[in-house]
C-alpha cells in the first residue's frame, strides 16, 4: 500500500512538472509566434515599399526613355537641317566662287581694254598734235609763198617814169568741208576738231542733231570747245 501511495505521488509530481514544463513551452511558442508576425508584417511592408520604389522607377525609367526618344528625334532633326543648310552653303559658296572667277576675268578684260583705248588715246593725240603742227607749217609757208614783190616796169626814153604793176591777189587756201557731226565716225572727230577721244564718243552716242546748238543744250561738249568746233562742223547730210 505504501508503495502504491509513494508510485501516486510520484506520478502527480511528475504530472505538475509536465504541465509546467508545457506551459512555458507554450508561452514560448507563442511569443515566437508573435516574433515571426512582426518579422513577417516588416517583411511585407519593406516588400511592399520596393514594390512602391519599383513602380516609381519603371515609371521614372518609362519617362526617360521617353525624353530620350524626344531628344534622339530633336537630334537627328537638328542633324538633317544642320546637312541640308551645310549643302545649301556648299551650293551658295561654289556659286559665289565662281562668280568671283567670272567678274576677275571681266575685270580683266575690262583693264586690257581701257589699257588698249589709253594707248589708242595716247596716238590719236600725239597724232591730232602732228597733223595741226603740220597744218600750222603749210599754212604759214602757202601765206609766206603767196606774198611776192611789186612788179616794176624798166624806165622808158624821155624819163618818162614807167608805172608799178599792181599786186597780184593773195591766194587763198580753199575753205575745208565741214564735217557732219551726225554721220563722221568718232576717229574723224578727233583728227579734224582736235578733240579728245571721250568728246567725240560723247558726240557720237547722243546723235542725232537737229542744230549744232544740241552739242551744248544735251551737255555733250562745253561752250568753249563749241565755239572752238562751231565754224567745222554741219549738221546737214
Amino acid at each position: 500500500m505504501r508503495h502504491v501511495w509513494v508510485a501516486g505521488l510520484a506520478l502527480m509530481s511528475a504530472m505538475a512538472v509536465s504541465g509546467c514544463v508545457s506551459d512555458k513551452k507554450y508561452h514560448e511558442a507563442l511569443a515566437d509566434a508573435d516574433a515571426t508576425r512582426g518579422e513577417l508584417e516588416r517583411a511585407r511592408a519593406q516588400k511592399n515599399a520596393l514594390e512602391q520604389q519599383v513602380k516609381t522607377l519603371k515609371d521614372l525609367n518609362a519617362k526617360f526613355g521617353s525624353e530620350s526618344q524626344i531628344a534622339r528625334d530633336e537630334l537627328q532633326r537638328i542633324q538633317h537641317g544642320r546637312d541640308k543648310e551645310r549643302d545649301t552653303i556648299d551650293v551658295r559658296t561654289k556659286e559665289l566662287e565662281d562668280k568671283v572667277k567670272q567678274l576677275s576675268a571681266q575685270n580683266r578684260s575690262v583693264k586690257q581694254e581701257y589699257e588698249e583705248a589709253r594707248r589708242h588715246n595716247e596716238q590719236l593725240k600725239s597724232l591730232v598734235a602732228r597733223y595741226q603742227k603740220e597744218m600750222k607749217d603749210r599754212s604759214r609757208s602757202l601765206s609766206s609763198g603767196m606774198e611776192s614783190p611789186a612788179l616794176t616796169a624798166p624806165l622808158g626814153g624821155g624819163g618818162a617814169s614807167s608805172k608799178a604793176a599792181p599786186a597780184p591777189a593773195p591766194f587763198e587756201a580753199p575753205a575745208a568741208p565741214l564735217l557732219n557731226i551726225n554721220k563722221a565716225p568718232s576717229s574723224d572727230l578727233v583728227l579734224t576738231l582736235g578733240i579728245t577721244q571721250d568728246v567725240a564718243d560723247r558726240i557720237v552716242s547722243n546723235r542725232p542733231y537737229r542744230v549744232k546748238g544740241e552739242l551744248v543744250a544735251k551737255n555733250v561738249v562745253t561752250k568753249d570747245v563749241f565755239d572752238d568746233i562751231k565754224d567745222r562742223i554741219t549738221v546737214s547730210p
